[in-house]
């Protein structure tokens, strides 16, 4: 092994602080290729890194692949700088000779690896990757690594960066990889509810006083969707969200260990929230929001959904049962909602706000001709399915679509 391949072999060993690219996909296959010792390592090698491209869509841009992996990776700098640290300059100097690097790395091409390939290689007609452009972040004029820096102390870092979504599970924080996408435009109907978890949404992004809030009332109302839309809408403005089962509350504070450092804003999101009169664990959540020792970080908000407004179910032998100070139980399991700041109720439509949210989800999918004779079937299919709801609209609507699309008649 000699020549442009010997000298990319060695810059790729030497990576310090971006040395974990090396466990990503791309860039792994990239150094076995460079290091490959005999003809079969290096042709096995050659067809790994090329399919690992095109699995990813980036037959075309091996700089993209790379400079991908080096943007979302998390190490000594990107670390520091997502928690707004002061950077020693040995450190940036070594994150910035990483970043030159590898965008050396992304600029070889096929024609650089052949020319000390095995005997032959050339003939053989292998499939070619382009070197293509790196992530637009570390395109442009000024140091990478500063503008790297910046990028992370607006974005975090690592898997912050690189997802919106999250849940709580085995103690640690895992990202949702395919997210629900609803968006605000989505939902009809309750536009004062929602207006009122959008304005408290933004006043904390912006840094200015927010509540913990509780979306209650009937069952598909959108209480959920309005959630989950609230972050596809602002999480381009740093706005994160991690779900939290109930049964994991006791875990708040290492939750909060983790994410108080960081510069995004995190949604806690404990969605259809409800106690048995026996349950302890309601006890953890009125710690978490309010009087535990463990204080919930300035970055950090509690979103949660339920079909109730009183949280802890309760039964006529609970309010008649031997406890001496019947009133300070019923008091406690009372207190759980009135720790949230903020309380919004979503109570089911009647049936002009249920026809007009069937009739705006109508138009958004183009059915603005069909609008008359949607009535009455809208109508029968929440009769068949207990009641009104804008989830019941939504079903409808998606019936009604297909079997026009169909030429079929409605049901």
């Amino acid at each position: 092994m000699k020549g442009k391949r010997l000298e990319a072999a060695m810059k790729m060993a030497s990576l310090s602080i971006y040395k974990g690219i090396l466990r990503r996909t791309v860039p792994k296959a990239l150094y076995d290729l460079l290091w490959a010792q005999t003809d079969e390592s290096f042709l096995r090698a050659w067809g790994a890194l090329f399919a690992a491209l095109c699995e990813r869509g980036m037959s075309g841009n091996l700089t993209g692949s790379l400079t991908e992996a080096a943007l979302y990776d998390e190490n000594a700098f990107s670390l520091a700088a997502a928690a707004g640290r002061e950077i020693p300059a040995p450190l940036r100097e070594a994150a910035g000779r990483d970043l030159g690097t590898i965008l050396e790395l992304g600029a070889l091409t096929p024609a650089d690896l052949l020319e000390d390939g095995p005997a032959g290689a050339r003939e053989l007609s292998l499939p070619a990757w382009g070197c293509g452009q790196p992530v637009e972040q570390l395109a442009g004029a000024g140091s990478l690594e500063d503008r790297l820096e910046l990028f992370y102390r607006a974005n975090g870092c690592g898997m912050y960066a690189r997802y919106r979504a999250f849940i709580w599970r085995d103690h640690g924080i895992h990202p949702v990889e395919h997210p629900d996408r609803t968006t605000l435009r989505d939902l009809k109907g309750y536009e004062i509810q929602r207006r009122m978890a959008i304005d408290n949404t933004v006043a904390f992004l912006v840094g200015l006083p927010a509540n913990n809030c509780l979306l209650y009332g009937d069952r598909g109302t959108g209480k959920s969707s309005t959630v989950k839309a609230i972050l596809n809408e602002y999480y381009m403005r740093g706005l994160r969200m991690i779900e939290m089962p109930k049964e994991s509350l006791m875990d708040f504070p290492r939750l909060v260990d983790q994410i108080a450092p960081l510069p995004m804003r995190f949604i806690l999101f404990i969605d259809d929230l409800s106690f048995s009169s026996q349950d302890d664990t309601y006890a953890a959540l009125k710690a978490v929001l309010e009087g535990g020792l463990a204080a919930r970080p300035a970055n950090t908000l509690i979103y949660a959904t339920s079909n109730r407004r009183h949280l802890v179910r309760e039964t006529f032998s609970d309010r008649e049962g031997d406890e001496v100070h019947k009133g300070d139980t019923i008091q406690e399991s009372l207190s759980l909602a009135d720790r949230f700041g903020l309380s919004i109720r979503f109570s089911v439509p009647d049936k002009w706000r249920y026809l007009e949210i069937v009739r705006q989800l109508a138009v958004q999918r183009g059915l603005e001709d069909h609008l008359d004779e949607l009535e009455a079937p809208a109508e029968r299919w929440a009769t068949e399915r207990g009641g009104r709801s804008p989830r019941c609209a939504r079903q409808f609507i998606d019936d009604a679509e297909a079997r026009i699309r169909r030429g079929e008649p409605l049901r």
